[in-house]
């Protein structure tokens, strides 16, 4: 599973959500559920958008987990 670290990111650029949302031009909405790991997708153009905004590569917010790691951790 692909987990998405855009809190660590954020927190990392002391960046809040209001603010991250307006660079990237996002509903707070969206961004909360990009920022909380519960988006099932999220388009290029807005990953972009927000490495731009957050001065990063998307490796820094997207992480590959494997899908037996992430059950034996529960």
């Amino acid at each position: 599973m692909i987990m998405i670290n855009l809190d660590v990111m954020m927190a990392k650029r002391k960046k809040g959500l209001t603010e991250l949302a307006g660079e990237v031009d996002i509903t707070l909405a969206n961004l909360s559920i990009l920022k909380n790991n519960k988006a099932k997708a999220v388009r290029l153009s807005t990953l972009n958008a927000i490495c731009k905004a957050l001065d990063c590569q998307p490796g820094d917010i997207l992480q590959y987990v494997d899908d037996e790691e992430d059950v034996e951790n529960e």
